[in-house]
C-alpha cells in the first residue's frame, strides 16, 4: 500500500499546489488500491483532518462506504510528513 508522503507528492503533481480539488483518478494509482488507501488514511483522525473527499461527476471510489470522486489535500499535511 502506498505511504501517505507518496499519495501527497502524488496529489501536487496533479494540483500543483495544495488545497485544490482534483479527481481521484488524476493520482493514477488502481481503483481497488485507491480505495484501500483512502480507507486507511480516513480512519486516521491525524491525517483524516487534512484530507477532503468530494462526491462529484466523475469515477466514484467508495472511501470508508461512501461514494467520493475528487480530493483535496490542506498545506497543514506537512506536520505530520
Amino acid at each position: 500500500m502506498l505511504g501517505l508522503r507518496e499519495i501527497v507528492d502524488r496529489y501536487l503533481a496533479v494540483a500543483g499546489g495544495y488545497g485544490k480539488v482534483v479527481p481521484i483518478s488524476a493520482l493514477k494509482l488502481p481503483h481497488a488500491e485507491a480505495e484501500k488507501a483512502f480507507d486507511a488514511l480516513d480512519e486516521d483522525y491525524n491525517i483524516s483532518r487534512f484530507i477532503h473527499f468530494v462526491c462529484a461527476a466523475g469515477a466514484d471510489y467508495s472511501i470508508n462506504g461512501f461514494p467520493q470522486s475528487h480530493i483535496s489535500i490542506d498545506s497543514d499535511i506537512q506536520s505530520i510528513l
